[in-house]
């Protein structure tokens, strides 16, 4: 079984490292947070005391970070853990980034004589805790099948979307359509709710009809509709608005490059913009529900 050094034990992060534990798989981890670090290691992990320290002996290096800065820094930066990487070994960075970013790892790692896939994830918080997540891996096949074995103790599926950075693109797509589904089911919902009718009910009729979508079956944005879903929390505990915010920035760069029109994806994301700005950024992103409530006539 292979050594894995875990960077990043966030809301995805932590259940992710915490899943390869429970296989079985010899985990050293590192993150800022003590307490995210008392948690894995009361799991089984092995705590180093720094990122450097966590690779030092590692066949495979999964790296799950925030945003582009953070990854880049975390490798190439002052204090950056490449060197620290034993010759040969894989690195996989599950952090959503831009396919810039991804490519620009995948040069400075290989050329560095280690190997690198970018798997960004889907499936939310609850996917990771549960083991379900999506990887979607961008690379040599190689190393993509070489990566699997460690990918399905995480996740559920696997897929190649092509070479390196091509697994952000295929991330970024995926949400930028959430994020549009999530604002055209809190509309629904709560137009449904101003006229009387109970979330509850309607959610079920919409998913018995054409509406159904992702955020309906899994990830209702009402609060009192579904257990064990952040609206349910008081949208704790899930994907920030911030970090979505984050991802439609790079869908609309991503576009940029070769003019592609996402009227959608912009009006998505000024709305979660606007949602952020109004003080519920470090909420989950289901709480853009709360945006649409009715304003009165």
């Amino acid at each position: 079984m292979a050594q894995v050094g875990f960077i990043g034990l966030g809301n995805m992060g932590g259940p992710m490292a915490t899943n390869l534990v429970k296989a079985g798989v010899s985990v050293s981890v590192f993150d800022l947070s003590a307490e995210a670090l008392a948690r894995l290691q009361d799991a089984g992990a092995s705590v180093a005391a720094t990122a450097a320290d966590a690779v030092r002996n590692a066949d495979v290096v999964v790296s799950m970070l925030p945003a582009d800065k953070h990854v880049m820094g975390l490798y190439f930066g002052e204090h950056g853990i490449l060197d620290a990487i034993p010759a040969g070994a894989l690195v996989i960075d599950s952090s959503t980034i831009s396919a810039e970013s991804a490519r620009e790892l995948a040069a400075g790692i290989t050329a560095a004589g280690r190997r690198f896939i970018d798997a960004p994830v889907s499936g939310g918080v609850g996917g990771a805790k549960a083991g379900t997540l999506t990887f979607i891996c961008g690379g040599d096949s190689a190393d993509i099948d070489e990566a699997r074995p460690i990918l399905e103790k995480m996740g559920k599926n696997v897929f190649t979307a092509g070479g390196h950075g091509a697994g952000q693109v295929a991330k970024i797509c995926n949400n930028m359509l959430l994020a549009v589904l999530m604002a055209g089911t809190s509309e629904a919902l709560q137009l449904g709710r101003a006229h009387g009718l109970d979330p509850k009910v309607l959610s079920d009729i919409m998913l018995q009809s054409s509406g159904r979508n992702w955020t309906l079956e899994v990830y209702n944005p009402c609060p009192g509709v579904m257990p064990n879903v952040p609206s349910s929390n008081d949208y704790n505990g899930g994907f920030l608005v911030d970090l979505m915010l984050k991802d439609l920035g790079l869908a609309a760069k991503t576009a940029e490059t070769t003019g592609s029109a996402t009227p959608m994806g912009q009006l998505a994301a000024e709305l979660f913009r606007q949602h952020s700005e109004a003080g519920w950024g470090s909420k989950d992103f289901s709480s853009l529900f709360q945006s649409f409530e009715p304003q009165g006539k």
